[in-house]
């Protein structure tokens, strides 16, 4: 039905459900989506392919948790973000200009992932350390975010450091992620859309994809549900340590072709 291989369905739908997951129970998990959907689909087409799943997800994570949004960490920080997210699409419509047989974005996306799994251990460590409360790590934080985000859909690792430096507890947390991410995936829409269209062969977003993206609503919506469920009771550090190690893999795999 929707010209896609059994292989990259399959990695589709549990990426679908590890979306919804993420969204509202465990937010390391999102990490291990990005490399799976860039093995399915290639490294641009997958980027185009996640973000409505992203955006059905935020949408119940804002109606759970919008009450403990902190919106003093989000206004100070946005600014900064859309930098990013206008450098990130700088940087896509460069690669979609040029005529490379690979897509450049996997082996990027990996790099960024890997870059971010090192931020998760380096959080761990020295989460003190590491805490970007002065201007500049509050703007390079933005910035990264917001880079991260547009290319790859991969900037839940930069926030969570951001947000767990600040030692918001964990509703706040949730909360204020829930709608920094809505409001973010909501603004790269239209520039998905306007790539798409200026480098019609190389979508970011087609017919297709979006038919893929109504189908798996249902996958999303359990998984929503599963995460409000894990929440408060899934031991976050042996599941942590799983996802890294796999999304790890999944990431070589992309750099390596």
């Amino acid at each position: 039905m929707f010209a896609y291989s059994e292989w990259q369905l399959l990695l589709g739908i549990v990426a679908a459900f590890l979306i919804g997951v993420s969204k509202t129970g465990v937010p390391g998990i999102g990490i291990l989506v990005v490399p799976l959907l860039a093995t399915a689909f290639g490294g641009r087409a997958s980027v185009g392919a996640m973000l409505p799943m992203l955006i059905v997800g935020d949408i119940f994570a804002v109606r759970w948790y919008h009450q403990h949004t902190q919106w003093k960490r989000l206004t100070e920080l946005i600014p900064w973000v859309l930098a990013g997210m206008a450098l990130g699409a700088y940087v896509l419509w460069r690669l979609g200009e040029m005529g490379h047989r690979r897509d450049l974005l996997e082996p990027m996306i990996g790099t960024l992932v890997l870059v971010m799994l090192a931020l998760h251990l380096l959080r761990q460590r020295w989460g003190g350390q590491l805490a970007p409360h002065s201007v500049l790590g509050i703007a390079s934080t933005g910035t990264a975010a917001g880079f991260a985000t547009t290319v790859s859909n991969a900037a839940g690792p930069i926030m969570g450091i951001y947000l767990t430096s600040l030692r918001l507890p964990k509703e706040q947390f949730m909360g204020t992620s829930a709608w920094y991410y809505l409001v973010v995936n909501l603004s790269k829409l239209p520039i998905f859309v306007a790539l798409s269209l200026m480098n019609p062969a190389k979508p970011m977003i087609t017919v297709r994809s979006l038919l893929f993206n109504v189908a798996v609503i249902p996958v999303i919506v359990a998984g929503v549900h599963v995460g409000r469920w894990l929440l408060p009771r899934i031991p976050q550090k042996l599941f942590d340590e799983i996802v890294l190690i796999l999304a790890a893999v999944a990431s070589v795999k992309l750099m390596v072709g």
